[in-house]
């Protein structure tokens, strides 16, 4: 994440002889509130490293190493998750900003290395660390009726540490106990992602359809849009420098209103549609250029008559703290279109992290990825949307759309690009999804 590494980056400074910290922290000066307005006006990367010249060696470390090479295999940690003899259970939030992936990886990486154990996953609506410092209530305007880290740590945590550390008890712990967000229910799997479901596709159909029945239809049908490096799609539509954790559930009207934003939508539901697991869009495109994002939102649209939200009183940076005893103004949640995840993809490594290839003007292309792992109820009466579009700034980088060595990118460099998105019965554009048959048993925190 571009505006997370460098506002982190930006407050280390190497030392020959380390020093105690001073007692007052200076931050950098930015020079405006808005980091939207602060990452344009800096220019490429090549630019903000030299902002930060002499004071972070690890952003300029991170910043050339753009591919999968030794620098980063060096780093995974999941290859070494081997000769674990004691229980284990691995704790993520749905919400993490800075390492959403880490805890799946390491569940399942100890999962298959470590045979005989106790592995256990718990996955809440929490931001990064939020399972040990905050009641998990809310975040931003997404409300999850009750004190999630509350119940994480009396009803998960200490049971656990009662059976493995004192053996006093049976803490009757599932394989995964996960938090499902829509309804606001804990569930008990066997396995993660649950067995008793179902890989479904969402297909995107013309007219800015979607649906789980195929395009019928084989004769050329795209959309298009042009991606301009100069007016990048912005990730929040509110000043911030930082990332606010917020923004993984933040209104994504704003975007849906760009007319560099593909937006596919359902019907309204008329049941309930519970997706678990990994997210795999499977896209064919086209560019005008020689490199493009791909960048792919799943997003819960909220029916118009949806009650008033009172949690909007709390500053966009602070939504993921508790709530202040101030009673916080009302806002209408009627049409609220909820992030659920989003994630993007560098065209240049369709085919491989390690080695970038160009894409060619004009060529219809496959891209397969996969986005983090989710487990949201759309409820009756919500609609389900997918958006696409080739920029998320200043959450991710400006691709220059042209060919480049991106840390080095000049100026001039970046080019406007026409972007299509085809959705033929030959050329199925959509996001493989897992669909739950059967919810099983839900524990409800009231």
């Amino acid at each position: 994440m571009l505006a997370a590494n460098f506002g982190f980056y930006s407050s280390f400074k190497p030392q020959e002889n380390p020093q105690l910290p001073p007692k007052t922290f200076v931050p950098f000066d930015y020079g405006t509130k808005d980091g939207y307005e602060f990452f344009l006006n800096a220019g490429p990367i090549a630019s903000l490293s030299k902002l930060l010249a002499g004071k972070s060696e690890l952003w300029d470390d991170q910043m050339h190493h753009d591919t999968y090479d030794a620098y980063w295999k060096a780093r995974n940690l999941a290859p070494h998750m081997k000769n674990i003899h004691c229980a284990v259970l691995t704790v993520g939030g749905w919400f993490d900003a800075e390492d959403l992936q880490g805890p799946f990886s390491t569940f399942h990486s100890i999962d298959k290395n470590n045979p005989g154990i106790f592995n256990g996953l718990v996955i809440g609506p929490w931001v990064h660390g939020g399972w040990a410092r905050y009641d998990g209530e809310h975040l931003g305007r997404a409300d999850f009726a009750a004190s999630t880290g509350d119940f994480y740590r009396k009803d998960i945590l200490f049971p656990f540490f009662e059976q493995y550390l004192k053996g006093i008890t049976d803490a009757k712990l599932p394989k995964a106990y996960v938090f499902e967000t829509g309804t606001n229910v804990w569930r008990r799997y066997s396995a993660w992602p649950p067995k008793n479901s179902e890989m479904k596709t969402l297909y995107f159909l013309p007219q800015g359809g979607l649906s789980f029945d195929p395009p019928a239809d084989d004769s050329a049908s795209f959309d298009e849009y042009v991606s301009d490096p100069a007016k990048p799609v912005p990730f929040v539509n509110y000043q911030s420098l930082s990332v606010p954790q917020e923004y993984m559930v933040s209104d994504q009207r704003f975007a849906a209103n760009r007319t560099d934003v593909l937006v596919y939508e359902t019907p309204v539901l008329q049941d309930d549609v519970t997706i678990v697991g990994p997210v795999s869009p499977r896209l064919f495109v086209s560019t005008s250029g020689t490199d493009s994002d791909w960048d792919v939102k799943l997003v819960d649209v909220y029916p118009a008559d949806y009650p008033d939200s009172k949690l909007d009183a709390v500053k966009p940076e602070d939504r993921n703290k508790p709530r202040t005893d101030v009673p916080p103004p009302s806002f209408t949640m009627g049409g609220y279109q909820q992030l659920v995840r989003g994630e993007p993809f560098r065209g240049k490594f369709r085919h491989s992290f390690e080695k970038p290839e160009a894409m060619t003007p004009g060529k219809v292309e496959e891209i397969n990825f996969t986005i983090q792992d989710v487990n949201h109820t759309f409820r009756r009466g919500h609609r389900i949307i997918v958006q696409v579009q080739s920029s998320w700034f200043p959450l991710t980088d400006r691709n220059p759309q042209m060919f480049v060595n991106i840390p080095d990118a000049k100026p001039s460099d970046f080019i406007k690009a026409t972007e299509r998105v085809y959705h033929s019965k030959s050329q199925a554009s959509g996001i493989m999804v897992q669909v739950l048959e059967n919810p099983g048993t839900a524990e409800e925190r009231k």
